[in-house]
């Protein structure tokens, strides 16, 4: 037997201790090389960018920040006078023209004594909506069926009165509230119509096809001026001598119909997509056309078409401003209105920024919200 007692043994491995990865590879450094400084034309253009904003922010700050006027005069706090452009300081935002005028922003013509009546129906339907989108509600059917069964109903009882409720016409409704109004029906009533064209243009009965057809090339074929102005002028000569259709109605319909149009075209292409295996597998299921389209295709055309959807949304919702040329008061018609007063008189810019900054939060929280839905819908099946 050999003897093994004078061989000699190597010494036991030492572990190295562990180390970040060099700053190259990961971190800010990392970032900014990879997505700022990646090239020369890359490195050029963030050059470019920062200099412009290093030219554009300092004057923003100072106009809209240090130099601006955010509060009343005493004498004006006081109650002995109306606030004026006069109160405010030259060089700066005047922003007390906001907050003096903010209800009329908010609310249009609405009373001011009624005026809890809309922020109820904002509450009642931020809380519906709240209660569809976020993942750890409970009683996601009941909240579908309380969004589009009842609240509609609800929501219209609490602005335009009766049953117990003064009425308040909708001539005087206005302001931010006409204008979520106008969205928020145009918006929910366009989806659903928006995906039964796009059915109807993939349909194989001709009668369907010719219908949907025309109907999403007539309306996509002319600008939303126009359907506004057919929906509001055109519409009342072809109905029977002495009926009369409410302008703000004959305006929601010229815009869901107008912004159900542009959605079917994204649904379809969402259609489009999908593979034709979808279509057999869901058929030798034993499923329907509906149950197949409910239960299979119509959820994947919708997850791949999320970012257009959104993209549809958000442009209707600022399409909004059109309805001022029929003569709705919507959100920025009113601020521009109150901008020409007598005492407000080169508030335009001040206004103007006031509008931007509440389209741009609801614009981008949408699309956030969107990117958020990708994410949490994505099954991982990329394709590369």
């Amino acid at each position: 037997m050999m003897d093994t007692s004078n061989i000699p043994t190597s010494p036991p491995e030492q572990r190295l201790p562990d180390e970040s990865p060099p700053l190259s590879v990961v971190g800010p450094i990392a970032w900014l090389r990879a997505n700022l400084f990646s090239s020369p034309l890359n490195t050029l253009l963030t050059l470019v960018s920062l200099l412009l904003l290093a030219l554009a922010i300092p004057p923003l700050v100072r106009w809209g920040l240090l130099h601006a006027t955010w509060t009343f005069p005493q004498e004006v706090a006081d109650g002995a006078r109306n606030a004026s452009r006069k109160d405010c300081a030259p060089g700066g935002a005047c922003w007390i023209f906001i907050r003096a005028r903010f209800g009329q922003f908010i609310f249009g013509f609405y009373p001011a004594d009624e005026r809890w009546r809309p922020i109820l129906a904002f509450i009642l339907t931020f809380g519906a909506v709240a209660g569809m989108l976020l993942d750890r509600v409970p009683y996601k059917r009941a909240n579908a069926i309380f969004l589009f069964a009842i609240l509609p109903f609800l929501a219209f009882w609490l602005l335009f009165g009766g049953l117990g409720l003064e009425i308040v016409p909708t001539r005087m409704w206005g302001g931010f509230m006409l204008t979520l109004v106008i969205a928020a029906v145009g918006i929910v009533l366009a989806l659903p119509l928006g995906i039964l064209l796009a059915l109807g243009r993939r349909s194989e009965l001709p009668v369907v096809h010719l219908l949907s057809v025309v109907v999403i090339e007539f309306v996509r074929g002319v600008p939303l001026i126009t359907v506004l102005f057919m929906a509001n002028v055109m519409l009342p000569l072809f109905l029977p001598p002495g009926t009369t259709v409410d302008p703000l109605l004959r305006i929601l319909v010229g815009f869901t119909v107008f912004t159900a149009a542009y959605l079917a075209e994204v649904v379809r292409g969402g259609l489009q997509a999908i593979g034709r295996g979808q279509y057999e597998g869901a058929a030798s299921l034993g499923l329907g056309y509906w149950s197949m389209m409910r239960l299979i295709v119509l959820p994947q055309a919708l997850r791949i078409s999320i970012p257009a959807i959104v993209n549809t949304i958000n442009g209707s919702f600022m399409d909004t401003t059109l309805v001022a040329v029929v003569g709705l008061y919507d959100f920025l018609n009113i601020v521009r209105t109150g901008s020409r007063d007598a005492n407000w008189i080169g508030t335009e810019i001040d206004g103007f920024v006031f509008c931007a900054a509440v389209y741009w939060v609801i614009c981008y929280g949408m699309s956030r919200y969107s990117v958020h839905l990708e994410r949490k819908l994505d099954t991982g099946h990329k394709k590369h």
